[in-house]
């Protein structure tokens, strides 16, 4: 690989890193979307370039979109669908966290899964608080 290929694909996992970050709320599951493109252009042969290419555009074009969706969508329904739709990846990031951490400090398997559903349910309901605050301070 070349080193301006392997720059240009360090930036662009950079930048999305830092979107997801720093976005609040909305940022991670584009976020998600562009690494699922990238490894899937990377599987079918699209090299590291190409795959940057597609994740970066895949990340941006779902970002437009769902955050398009969430300005126009005005029927409460909807827009709770589409939050929770923002905030499932922030639960599951939730419970792999939760799930890591615990895996040596909690022997039992079922307390393990307990306390991993718990943290994915908090992490979730403070990503959809956090839409419904940026949504409500929009109206």
């Amino acid at each position: 690989m070349s080193a301006r290929a392997f720059m240009v694909t360090a930036s662009a996992f950079a930048g999305g890193c830092a979107l997801a970050l720093t976005v609040p709320g909305c940022g991670r599951l584009p976020f998600m979307l562009a690494l699922a493109a990238t490894r899937f252009a990377y599987g079918t042969g699209a090299g590291w370039l190409g795959a940057g290419i597609v994740g970066v555009v895949a990340g941006v074009a779902s970002f437009g979109i769902l955050t398009l969706l969430f300005a126009i969508l005005r029927a409460p329904i909807l827009r709770i669908a589409l939050a929770l739709i923002f905030a499932a990846p922030a639960a599951v990031a939730g419970y792999a966290l939760v799930h890591g951490v615990t895996a040596e400090a909690v022997p039992s398997p079922v307390w393990r899964q307990i306390f991993c559903l718990a943290g994915g349910a908090f992490v979730g309901a403070a990503a959809v608080a956090r839409l419904a605050t940026s949504a409500g301070s929009d109206v």
